[in-house]
């Protein structure tokens, strides 16, 4: 037996590398992610603790998701407006203008909620799937915790003021890809421009969705606003172009315009100096393996998952990936048994390791036919 090592260089090339090196953003903390690779392409202060203000609302759409697709309630379910929710609509605060006493659909709520940010909309959500807004709140903090949200605390479904309602940049950024992968079809609702809502007592009222990316032409499709006197202006954002999807968030943007102009910087950063490069498609055959006393000389590998890097447009040539394994790999082989591993190197550095698995079952040969193979290999050295 002996190791096998095969190398490749995926880029030989080279591309002029845009500047970066001062790049800021003009918020008091901010992060970005590309989703598909996982990996943080600049963050500021990301794990300082903040007011998410309606960036909560995410989780509450989230709770909501999640009881959809345990069958628990249903788009269709109708929930009845209390006076606690309907005051909500009275106070000032965004809202979607619901009354005392409608039946209103899940569906509803949740556009009212998403689109037009309506507080009201999110205390008759929660009233509706837990009884109370407080029982509601404890829903919420504990599904954070489920998916790593480690320094987020919820106290209310709408995020209005509240000592206690706390989160970061970096838990919002998990969350909202939680969202993203799990609920694309959902999701759908975050990019919508408007809703109407034909309220009772009154004409239809049309509301525009308040995310400012929407209306640029950037390829946004997500995700939501906040806005508190005193953490000022925030924004979970994402945007997909060519199959490549980026989600910065940011807090403590001092107007409206500055939250649109330095988040649509922070996601172009992101376009601009950085690639994509994806290395496998999951569960597709990426590298042959010698079989050794098989009854097939060779087994196609594969990963479960779809392996992305993203790397700096000037230093793809710096990306590198071997198939190690100790071979050939002697039969029997069971289908989907670990054959090999597979290193991702960028700069000399190992940033990634995976395992490849075998995408078919390899029999071992019948006795005479080993002995014929090893008495072959002793004399020529064939396998």
């Amino acid at each position: 037996m002996f190791k096998k090592l095969f190398i490749y260089i995926l880029f030989s090339f080279s591309l002029t590398q845009l500047s970066s090196a001062n790049f800021d953003v003009k918020a008091r903390t901010a992060i970005l992610l590309d989703y598909h690779s996982g990996e943080i392409l600049f963050e500021k202060d990301a794990d300082r603790k903040i007011f998410p203000a309606s960036m909560t609302k995410i989780m509450t759409a989230i709770i909501a998701f999640d009881l959809i697709k345990n069958g628990e309630i249903s788009l269709n379910d109708k929930f009845i407006v209390s006076e606690n929710a309907w005051r909500l609509s009275e106070s000032g605060y965004s809202s979607m203008f619901i009354m005392v006493g409608d039946q209103i659909s899940v569906e509803n709520l949740l556009k009212g909620i998403i689109i037009s940010s309506g507080n009201d909309a999110c205390v008759a959500l929660a009233e509706g799937i837990a009884g109370t807004e407080d029982e509601f709140a404890i829903l919420m903090t504990e599904k954070a915790k489920e998916i790593g949200m480690e320094n987020t605390n919820f106290t209310n479904s709408s995020g209005i003021n509240s000592p206690d309602n706390l989160s970061t940049v970096r838990d919002i950024m998990i969350m909202s890809k939680y969202l993203i992968r799990n609920y694309p079809d959902f999701y759908k609702y975050f990019k919508e421009k408007k809703f109407t809502w034909d309220r009772t007592g009154g004409d239809p009222i049309t509301q525009g969705n308040r995310n400012p990316l929407l209306y640029k032409n950037l390829g946004a499709d997500g995700i939501k606003t906040g806005y508190l006197s005193y953490e000022k202006y925030s924004l979970a954002s994402s945007i997909e172009r060519k199959g490549r999807r980026l989600i910065a968030v940011g807090s403590g943007f001092n107007s409206k315009n500055s939250r649109s102009r330095e988040s649509t910087k922070l996601l172009t950063y992101g376009l601009t100096n950085y690639d994509l490069v994806q290395i496998t498609k999951a569960k597709e055959p990426f590298y042959k393996v010698n079989v050794w006393m098989g009854n097939e000389n060779f087994v196609e590998s594969y990963t479960k998952e779809n392996i992305y890097k993203t790397i700096k447009k000037a230093k793809k040539r710096l990306l590198k990936v071997s198939v190690n394994y100790e071979g050939p790999v002697e039969a029997p082989i069971k289908k989907d048994e670990k054959i090999a591993t597979l290193k991702v190197v960028y700069d000399d550095e190992l940033v990634g390791e995976y395992d490849l698995l075998a995408s078919k079952e390899i029999k071992k040969i019948n006795f005479l036919s080993r002995l014929f193979k090893s008495i072959n290999y002793l004399i020529w050295g064939d396998v």
